[in-house]
């Protein structure tokens, strides 16, 4: 650092190794700073001031104090005085004074953690920490980089008069951790502080998602590199960081002023963009083509490798060579004062505007990301902004943001879905009604809506299960004309294919559940009669097993012994068939369960043997050509039995319920061998405590959190039902 005029300034630097010096024009009647208190920069007595006069012979510049102390009079040496400072530049001098003592309160502190969690609770403790007024208008200003390129040290000195305000360390560990926030009382601006792009070693992806979320909210947006030349790496995280912005951000800071109700919109423009680069042995970018200015061969660079930061205001390049120690940080502030002043795109807010968007980026944009399943093709992956929630029948992946549930919206996929039975995710529509541009979703039940459950129990026995449309009526029946009935989907309705989501309640049109309407209906048809008559005899309940069960299942009157054990059953103790392979077992060789999808059980886990437990495949040989039996024809089977012999056992008839659970229950319950506890109040259920499913959300519950009785039209239940406290909380239809 030296002073020249305009004559030794020109010879000088037209050398090669000095013409990379920045130089800044001195204002007419200059006063230098005084040479000898010029190591005390800090306030006070001990403050550097200006020159009073220069010793021509020890060649140095010395303020009144200085002087008086290195030079007495009893000194000969020749002193030349510099021409006292106007008002005008002594009142700059005091502000200078002022702005250093308002540094010195200044303090950081942490934001954000490394695992994306706000460190302050609300909008009060945010302007608290940063000591700042709450109507204050601020800017926010940001720093990038990668650990070791001094961006703690850049903003010390380009804010805070080289004051240790953000921590800085020689030590090869990264010393910022997570995002820091300080408060600029002089440029009124909230500085930030953030972790360096290649220092993180956990949670990458999250540290990484975290600095794009800094990026939104910030004005100004320094990016600090320490390397001789510009790497490819600047270019595609500022590339990559624009596409992510402009794709999933612009959208959320729109919604977040509507959800918030901000008085000051927010900027869906990205900040301005400063590269702050410097360089010891290489030239500075443009200095050895004087008629291209840096932007543009930025620019350049961003096109050759297919980038296009579009998101940002302005991209602009700011480098300094330092030769010697300590680097000039003058220029870089100038740039940053300059784009400050400017409100065109990005205007000032008050603070609580800033947390408030901060916040809500981060309720909108958190949860882990597994970093093992992740293919870093670029900085900023979709999988880091996107639902994390996959279909369970075709494997695509929700396109809507994260945590979208929370706003009411479902999970949506730009791509069909593709069928499969286990999910049975094809949905009916009305025909009709779509043909007069009305989209219906119908759902196969046991009867319709104005039928009572007596009646609509005879109509099923006799036609079949019933398609009804809320506009057209009854539609379909399926055994309307018993031979030669044709398909729906050929007729009436229309299918389409829907995606399967995790936790979503799943498709309702599963027929089991007309079984289980059924069962309902013969329960209830069960309990008045049973009150005239005997209990039925054992032969009568095994008789009535044997007409409703599958084609494949061994009849009671055939089973002596259990076939595992041969252990001779006794009069009172119950047969269990194994849903695999139809034979009979005592209790204790068909204790476990399995799913059982080929025989027409569906997913659920059902009753099987403990031979046919092991066994992942039924052997063919015990695969029947009539054994693919769906919940449906059980139900229907139960129809026709109880209708062929309600007449004959009306005084004593009963049914064996807890048999037939298994192949009523719809898929959407849950077995009751996987209920131990009530789903709302915990309760443990005993032996002899009934376990109740609510209709509406499939769980298990005690009587006491069960009572409430709706209409469940969602699930084709057209008449009162049982369903549990918590759903009948909800409001609408079921």
């Amino acid at each position: 650092v030296s002073l020249q005029c305009v004559l030794c300034d020109r010879e000088l630097h037209t050398q090669a190794r000095l013409r990379d010096h920045e130089r800044s024009r001195l204002q007419p009647g200059h006063i230098p700073y005084c040479d000898q208190c010029s190591s005390n920069p800090g306030p006070g007595p001990s403050a550097r001031h200006r020159a009073t006069s220069r010793c021509l012979s020890c060649k140095v510049n010395l303020c009144t104090e200085c002087q008086r102390r290195s030079h007495p009079s009893r000194r000969k040496h020749p002193l030349s005085s510099y021409p006292q400072p106007g008002p005008g530049e002594q009142g700059e001098a005091q502000s200078q004074q002022l702005d250093k003592r308002l540094s010195q309160i200044v303090s950081s502190f942490l934001l954000v953690d490394e695992k994306e969690q706000i460190q302050v609770a609300d909008e009060e403790e945010f302007i608290q920490k940063l000591d700042c007024k709450a109507d204050e208008n601020l800017k926010v200003v940001s720093i990038f980089g990668n650990t070791g390129d001094g961006k703690s040290h850049t903003l010390n000195h380009t804010f805070f008069y080289g004051r240790e305000v953000f921590k800085t360390s020689p030590a090869q560990e990264s010393c910022t951790v997570g995002v820091w926030a300080a408060y600029d009382p002089v440029h009124h601006v909230v500085v930030i502080d953030t972790e360096g792009l290649l220092g993180a070693t956990v949670n990458l992806s999250q540290r990484t998602r975290l600095l794009l979320k800094v990026l939104a909210i910030s004005d100004i947006v320094i990016y600090r590199t320490h390397a001789d030349r510009l790497h490819n790496d600047l270019f595609k995280f500022l590339g990559d960081a624009s596409e992510a912005y402009l794709k999933h951000f612009t959208k959320e800071l729109k919604a977040t002023t509507a959800r918030c109700g901000l008085d000051v919109p927010l900027s869906t423009l990205g900040p301005s963009v400063i590269i702050f680069h410097e360089t010891v042995h290489t030239k500075l970018l443009g200095s050895d083509r004087p008629s291209e200015i840096p932007e543009k061969l930025l620019q350049e660079r961003f096109r050759k490798l297919d980038r296009f930061p579009e998101a940002f205001c302005s991209i602009q390049y700011k480098g300094t060579r330092t030769y010697n120690p300590p680097t000039d940080f003058s220029g870089v502030l100038r740039m940053i004062e300059q784009q400050l002043s400017n409100n065109t795109t990005r205007s000032p807010r008050p603070p609580a505007i800033i947390f408030k968007a901060l916040n809500a980026l981060s309720e909108r944009f958190s949860g882990e990301i597994a970093d093992d399943q992740m293919a870093h093709s670029c900085f900023f992956p979709d999988e880091y902004f996107t639902c994390s929630c996959t279909c369970l029948s075709c494997g695509t992946g929700c396109k809507n943001s994260m945590n979208h549930a929370k706003d009411g919206i479902p999970h949506e996929s730009e791509s069909r879905c593709s069928y499969s039975h286990q999910y049975d995710n094809r949905v009916y529509t009305c025909k009709s009604c779509y043909e007069h541009g009305k989209e219906v979703i119908v759902v196969p039940k046991t009867s319709a809506s104005t039928d009572s459950p007596w009646l609509g129990l005879a109509i099923y026995a006799w036609s079949g299960y019933v398609i009804e449309c809320p506009t057209c009526g009854i539609i379909y029946r399926s055994r309307q004309y018993w031979f030669g009935n044709q398909d729906p989907v050929d007729t009436v309705v229309r299918t389409e294919i829907e995606h399967v989501w995790l936790g979503s309640d799943g498709f309702l049109k599963d027929n089991n559940n007309a079984a289980q309407r059924l069962l309902d209906g013969m329960n209830m048809m069960a309990q008045s009669v049973s009150e005239f008559g005997a209990k039925p005899t054992k032969a009568v309940t095994a008789w009535l097993t044997d007409q409703i069960a599958p084609a494949y299942w061994r009849p009671n009157s055939q089973i002596v012994n259990c076939q595992k054990c041969n252990k001779p059953f006794e009069d009172q103790e119950s047969k269990h068939h194994c849903r695999a392979c139809g034979e009979g077992f005592c209790d204790h060789c068909s204790s476990k369960s399995r799913p059982v999808p080929e025989r027409g059980w569906g997913s659920a886990p059902v009753r099987v043997c403990d031979e046919c437990y092991e066994d992942a495949v039924i052997k063919a040989d015990v695969v029947h050509e009539d054994g693919d039996e769906s919940g449906t024809i059980i139900a229907r089977k139960v129809g026709e039995a109880v209708q062929n012999t309600f007449g004959a056992v009306a005084t004593a008839i009963d049914f064996p319920l807890g048999l037939m659970k298994d192949a009523a229950r719809p898929s959407y319950w849950v077995p009751d061998h996987e209920i131990t506890n009530c789903c709302c109040c915990q309760k443990e259920f005993t032996t002899k405590m009934s376990k109740h499913h609510c209709r509406a959300c499939g769980q298990g519950f005690c009587n006491e959190c069960s009572q409430d009785r709706r209409t469940v039209s969602s699930r084709g239940w057209d008449h009162p039902v049982r369903v549990c406290v918590n759903c009948n909380k909800k409001p609408g239809d079921l």
